[in-house]
Formats: structure tokens, C-alpha cells, sequence
């Protein structure tokens, strides 16, 4: 209890005291930084003080406390940036300390926050016959040790929360996983009630907090497909206020068709619709990417909800089996590879492959949504990472060069690694939206006003990873310094609030009074990416200071490590929340 003032001059002296004290201290404030704030408004010069893992106050603080000062003169503070485009998925579930080694390079470039579950691709949902077809599937991305089993999107992001995680990641509804537990890995329509089974699993994802779905439309399942299953599945995405994000139909000779079929989603079902990393792919397709952006200008123009991204590199990395015909992977990876054993279906494949030009529609009997060979030859497929068992000496070069040296046919090799290794190869496939100092197609994309920028590309710690892992954000950042693509603040925005937007969080992607304290300082004269295809890992230089809800994990550009993010889950279409 407080004992009385015993006198006036007492009182008075307590409440002058009291005006006296120093205002209550900040847990960080970010000092002198030009404030870019991921809105798309003109910089300007601001303190940001952050209490409680938020911003609290942003303008001149110059009587403020705090218990840490970062000094950011003379560099810019923005939001952290959003990877709308990471397949973390399984790199988030692997054991002890591995996600933060894997993501280190990630976070050190200054990315905040994730989303997986892109192109169709990831563990959850699924059934225990499905997880099983998913472990050989999902091989080329995953980190050594463990299988995720089966499990719901409520039981994936649970996970992520009960083991904690070095960034901010949420997660889409991978459509893979979804098909896969309804007709396993079988060409052709499904049925009514699989069909509803489908729409059930996605509502059920979006129920439990996924932002959307995916669809992976060149890779199996999603290839077997038909644009009728793809409308019925956007109109649960519609219904909940999710995103569908489409690794669309081809990128080659279906391009073209493959942009307009996704604007039909978005007509039919109402969905909003996003295309994943737009690019043209072999440079004979290269002018359709000008052709792809003036069609969803087009469908903007007349109120569709259509959006994109890309990535800053003419080369991308995926699965090995993706260069295979759709009806050689009907049952999978194992089925695959028996197929290559057979001495006519392995003669059949190599003649496909090499000539079979994709058409439309190609889901089906006999069709190829994109035939990555035939776009860009054997030349330009890179082993990119092969499993425990296969020949590390083939990582990072073509497939024709490894053919040249072994005295072996391009084919051949390839066949043979997969059957090594189980399917468990990773590529880099060459010629995407330009090639090695003839980038003005990539240029146009990043410059287009409407696009995000991602990464698309992990490290999953081995073999040659793509070098988007550790310098994607700043490697745009500094192509936008060296060729004037656009007002730094508008293409800040773009990596910030602009995938903020698409997804629906409200309160990341930006720096305002209230938001979550994701922050990044970067140098915007020297930031630089110096991660190449011959040293992919090396990290990128020029970004100072990273903060994710309040707490610095990268000081003076070296990473500190630690799990500060948090688990993100989406607003059901009636803003309540969706799980924690």
C-alpha cells in the first residue's frame, strides 16, 4: 500500500517526478533509415519503434528508448519480403536445426515470410496410401532424414507450430496431394464422387487455414486434369476467398492456350487466379511472354482477378520426371521406372521425348502438356541433385554433356540416373523467359507493374541448388538498380505489400503503426546477389539488418539463427480466423 504525500511540496514534488520520467522504453528502435514502406508511397526518413513483436510508432523519435537501437543511416528499411513462390515445405518439417540452416541464405537476403504448397506439390493433404506415392514424388525436395506421413493441413501447420519456425510461413492447398488421395496416380477425369471428394479435402484445407489452392498443371496428377475439374475445385477457392495459383498447362507450344484456360478459371468459377512464375521456356516461345502479359492486362481490364509472378534467373529448377510423357508416370515413380526397364516402352519414351510436340488440350489420351526436352534439348536440362545413391559427379552438368563424356546417348543417362537413384533427381532446365546475357523477355516480365516478385527454389542441402535460394529478391533489387525497371518503392512494393495483398495478410507486407515487425535494412547501392550456378550458396551482400516479429535475426549481415516466425493462417471469406 502507498503511504500519503505527508505535505503539498511532497505531492507536488511526486508529480513533477512523475512528468520528469523518461517515456516508457521501446524493445527496438530502427533509427535514420529511409522508410520505404511497402504501399507503394515515396520514401522518406523515419525512426520505426517496435514493442511487443509490432510496430508501435514510425516518424522522428528523437527523446526515445529502447532496450536495442539499429542504426540504419543511409540505408532503406522495408517490409521483410514475402516468397509467394517457396517450396519449404519439407525443409519446415525436417528435424533439429536443419530449417535453419536450409533457410539461412533465404532470411539473409532479407525474406520474412513464405508460402509453400506451390505447383501442386507438397505433403498435406493426404491419406496413408497417398503419402506413400507423395514420398517418391516429393523425393528432389526434400532434406535427408524422416517422411512426413499422412496428414491433414491442420496436422502439417500444427507441426510447424509445435516445433517453431525461422521464418513466417503459411501454406497453400496443394492440389497434388488432394488428387492423389481421391483416384491415386490414374490418368483421366474424375468422376462425380471423387470429384466431390476433392471439393471436400479443398474446403476442408481452406477450413483449417491454407490461403488457397495449387495446381501443378505439368506435372502429375495435375496433368491429367481437364478444365472442368479445375472450375469446380476454383469455385471452393471462390466460396472461401482464397487464391488459386496455377503452374499453368505448358509454357512452350501451349503457352498461349494455357494463359487463356487459366482466365477461364477465373470466369467460370469466379476464383481469383494467379499465375506462378510466368515465363516463356526455349527461345523460339520466347516473344509469347509480351503475348501472355497483354491477355491478362486484357482480363483486368474487364474485372477478372488475375495475377502473377516471377523469378529473376532464365533458369528453373524442378523434378527430373517432369521431362517424361504424362502416361509414363500414371502409377508413379515405381511404375516409371519399370517402364524404362521394358525394352519397347523405354524405346517408346525416348522417341516422345525427343519429338513429340505438346498440343492442346493435352490431358488427353496421348497428350503432353510440355515437353521440356523438345524446348530446350538435351543442352539445356542440368542434373541439378541426385539421392544418396546416385553418381554426385553428374551434379551440374547437361545431360548431352554427361552423354559426351560416358559415350552414351543423352537418353540414356538419364534413364539410367533415375533407375539409380529411385527418380530421386533434381534439374535445372535452361532458356526460361531468355538464357545466359539475353534476358530482355525476363526484363520485360519484372518490369510488368502487376507481377511479384519469388524465388522458387530452395536448398535442400545437397547437390547445386538454384541460386534463387539465397539471392532472388536482391538480385531483383539490384537488376532494377543497373536497368531502371521501375521506381524503387514501386518495386519494394511488389515483394512486400503487393504478395501481402494477394494472400490476404493485412497486417505483414507492410511498415505502419500495428503491423507485425517484419523488417529489412538493405544498402540499395551495393545490395547484390552473389549466389551463381557454379557457387549456388554463396549469400547475398548488402542487406544489414533483418527482423522478423521484433526480433533481429540477421546484425551487421550475419545470421543469428533462431525461431522467431510464426505459423500463418488464412480468414475464412467471413474475416474469422482460421485456427491460431
Amino acid at each position: 500500500m502507498t503511504s500519503r504525500p505527508r505535505s503539498l511540496s511532497a505531492a507536488l514534488a511526486l508529480i513533477l517526478a512523475a512528468a520528469c520520467a523518461p517515456a516508457p522504453g521501446f524493445d527496438l528502435i530502427v533509427r535514420g533509415g529511409t522508410l520505404i514502406d511497402g504501399s507503394g508511397s515515396p520514401p522518406r526518413v523515419a525512426d520505426v519503434a517496435v514493442s511487443g513483436g509490432r510496430v508501435v510508432a514510425i516518424g522522428p523519435l528523437p527523446g526515445a528508448t529502447a532496450e536495442r537501437e539499429i542504426d540504419a543511416s543511409g540505408l532503406v528499411v522495408a517490409p521483410g519480403f514475402i516468397d509467394l513462390h517457396s517450396h519449404a515445405d519439407l525443409i519446415l518439417l525436417a528435424a533439429g536445426r536443419e530449417p535453419e540452416r536450409l533457410l539461412a541464405a533465404k532470411i539473409s537476403q532479407g525474406v520474412t515470410t513464405v508460402l509453400v504448397g506451390n505447383c501442386g506439390l507438397g505433403s498435406a493433404p493426404s491419406t496413408a496410401p497417398a503419402a506413400e506415392i507423395l514420398s517418391g514424388v516429393n523425393a528432389w525436395m526434400a532434406p535427408a532424414g524422416g517422411a512426413p506421413g499422412a496428414m491433414s493441413i491442420a496436422g502439417y501447420l500444427g507441426r510447424l507450430a509445435r516445433a517453431g519456425v525461422p521464418l513466417n510461413a503459411g501454406t497453400l492447398v496443394p492440389h497434388g496431394p488432394v488428387r492423389i488421395s481421391a483416384l491415386g496416380l490414374e490418368r483421366g477425369p474424375a468422376d462425380a464422387r471423387r470429384l466431390e471428394d476433392m471439393r471436400e479435402a479443398v474446403a476442408r484445407g481452406l477450413g483449417e487455414g491454407a490461403f488457397g489452392l495449387s495446381v501443378g498443371l505439368i506435372y502429375s496428377p495435375g496433368m491429367y486434369s481437364d478444365t472442368d475439374e479445375l472450375v469446380a475445385l476454383g469455385q471452393v477457392v471462390a466460396a472461401h476467398g482464397g487464391l488459386l495459383a496455377a503452374h499453368v498447362r505448358g509454357s512452350s507450344e501451349t503457352l498461349l492456350a494455357a494463359t487463356r484456360e487459366l482466365i477461364e478459371i477465373a470466369r467460370r468459377s469466379g476464383a481469383r487466379v494467379h499465375h506462378s512464375h510466368l515465363e516463356a521456356v526455349g527461345e523460339r516461345f520466347w516473344p509469347e511472354a509480351r503475348t501472355v502479359l497483354e491477355l491478362e492486362d486484357a482480363a483486368r481490364a474487364a474485372g477478372l482477378p488475375v495475377s502473377h509472378d516471377v523469378f529473376p534467373y532464365t533458369r528453373a529448377a524442378t523434378m527430373m520426371a517432369a521431362i517424361f510423357p504424362p502416361w509414363s508416370l500414371e502409377g508413379g515413380v515405381p511404375a516409371l521406372l519399370e517402364r524404362l526397364e521394358r525394352p519397347e516402352l523405354r524405346a517408346r519414351l525416348r522417341r516422345e521425348i525427343e519429338r513429340q510436340v505438346p498440343a492442346w488440350p493435352p490431358w488427353n489420351e496421348g497428350g503432353w502438356p510440355h515437353n521440356l526436352v523438345e524446348a530446350v534439348g538435351w543442352d539445356g536440362i542440368r542434373v541439378a541433385s541426385v539421392g544418396p545413391d546416385g553418381p554426385p559427379d553428374v551434379v551440374g552438368r547437361s545431360l548431352a554433356e554427361i552423354g559426351r563424356a560416358t559415350g552414351r546417348d543423352p537418353f540414356d543417362v538419364v534413364a539410367d540416373l533415375m533407375a539409380a537413384t529411385r527418380g530421386d533427381v533434381g534439374q535445372l532446365v535452361a532458356e526460361i523467359s531468355g538464357d545466359d546475357g539475353r534476358d530482355r523477355v525476363l526484363e520485360t516480365i519484372l518490369a510488368h507493374p502487376a507481377g511479384a516478385i519469388v524465388s522458387d527454389a530452395e536448398d535442400y542441402g545437397r547437390g547445386a541448388p538454384h541460386p534463387a535460394h539465397a539471392g532472388a529478391f536482391v538480385r531483383a533489387l539490384r537488376l532494377n538498380r543497373e536497368r531502371s525497371l521501375a521506381p524503387l518503392e514501386a518495386f519494394v512494393h511488389r515483394m512486400t505489400g503487393r504478395p501481402a495483398a494477394l494472400v490476404g495478410l493485412g497486417d505483414r507486407g507492410i511498415v505502419r503503426e500495428g503491423a507485425w515487425a517484419d523488417l529489412v535494412a538493405f544498402d540499395p547501392q551495393t545490395v547484390t546477389d552473389r549466389a551463381t550456378w557454379e557457387r549456388p550458396r554463396e549469400p547475398a551482400v548488402g542487406v544489414a539488418w533483418v527482423v522478423i516479429n521484433g526480433e533481429v535475426v540477421v546484425s551487421g549481415g550475419r545470421y543469428l539463427g533462431g525461431r522467431p516466425g510464426r505459423v500463418l493462417y488464412a480468414r475464412s471469406a467471413d474475416g474469422a480466423a482460421a485456427g491460431r
